[in-house]
């Protein structure tokens, strides 16, 4: 499939160096990745986005990601005036999907999985109605072994899918059914941040979400999101979506069977459909799978790395890990998928 067409890249042009910093795409990222790096000591992160915002922007939204590397970002208050030098808008990390701490104001944790567990690609909150533009990542330490942080272009996934499963997604979305449980997964107290259940309905309904309680302590949701959007600055189709991550086979032949002998198929603690309700296929996700794997890129973390990814276009994940490891994320400027989703292919 071909959406070349669409192109309107607003900033075609490569960062104008000059005499604060070098930039070069990253050898075999296939264009995905830019690396920044000063080339004088006292050049700061936060001093080089402010004098050069506009640039970098047109940067990121024409390759996807950029890696600042070398400026000596050392902490999490570090951290948040870069970000805070790019964009204001830092957002909480509401209606989550996964565990993770805030440090302070807009920064967090990165997932807090146990290291010896992969995080799937995924391109951050795409199964809501409302995700963040930039994802920005900081690497305070990183581990002995393992711990990347690996990127692919979803837009490149998304021209390596069939156009038949591409059209088929795109018309009818991605429906998201979720089952809170006391003990399992991650407790809708935590999920909304509240103990209020009329609180957790408000926030459904201006979701246009559907709820039920199916017992006091059980509740369950469904939302029908996008799975392809069209990205705002450059025209270009992206796959946006967690079909793959929320469907119970992501833990494999042998969890999936487990999970639906325990819980059987409506109350599954996480799945994933087709917008008009049919089953997703064991052919489509393995597709979906596949061409994630052929897009991957991935970089060994730095200390003080901090890296900016275009979320409608770049998806991220984490590999296993063995020793101490910190990453501290941050997310900016929401976007409203609804304004974005793409239901018919050009």
């Amino acid at each position: 499939m071909n959406v070349k067409g669409r192109l309107r890249i607003r900033s075609a042009a490569p960062i104008a160096e000059g005499d604060m910093f070098t930039s070069a795409v990253a050898p075999d990222s296939e264009g995905l990745l830019t690396v920044v790096q000063p080339r004088a000591a006292r050049l700061s992160a936060p001093e080089m986005m402010r004098a050069r915002r506009e640039e970098f922007a047109g940067e990121l939204h024409r390759r996807g990601a950029l890696l600042l590397r070398g400026f000596g970002v050392a902490g999490p208050e570090q951290f948040n005036e870069v970000v805070q030098a790019f964009s204001a808008d830092l957002l909480e990390y509401s209606h989550r999907s996964t565990p993770r701490t805030k440090v302070s104001g807009g920064v967090y944790t990165s997932t807090e999985y146990p290291p010896d567990q992969v995080i799937p690609l995924h391109n951050e909150l795409s199964w809501t109605h409302h995700a963040p533009r930039y994802l920005w990542f900081c690497c305070l330490r990183p581990s002995a072994a393992g711990g990347a942080t690996p990127i692919a272009d979803t837009r490149r996934l998304l021209r390596l899918l069939p156009r038949e499963l591409v059209a088929r997604f795109a018309r009818h979305g991605v429906l998201y059914v979720r089952n809170y449980y006391p003990d399992m997964d991650l407790p809708w107290q935590e999920v909304f941040g509240t103990d209020s259940k009329a609180e957790v309905e408000t926030f459904c309904r201006a979701e246009g979400m559907e709820w039920e309680w199916v017992t006091d302590d059980h509740l369950r949701t469904r939302q029908l999101c996008h799975a392809v959007v069209e990205n705002p600055d450059t025209g270009e189709l992206s796959w946006f979506n967690q079909a793959h991550l929320f469907h119970h086979t992501r833990v494999g032949a042998e969890g999936a069977a487990s999970l639906m002998a325990m819980f059987g198929k409506e109350n599954l603690p996480r799945n994933t459909y087709l917008g008009n309700g049919e089953d997703i296929t064991a052919e489509d996700l393995t597709a979906i799978r596949a061409a994630y794997d052929q897009v991957l890129y991935r970089f060994a973390w730095q200390a003080g790395d901090v890296l900016l990814v275009d979320n409608l276009a770049c998806a991220h994940g984490r590999d296993t890990y063995e020793g101490p490891r910190r990453v501290v994320v941050a997310m900016t400027d929401s976007v409203d998928c609804t304004r974005i989703t793409a239901r018919e292919l050009p």
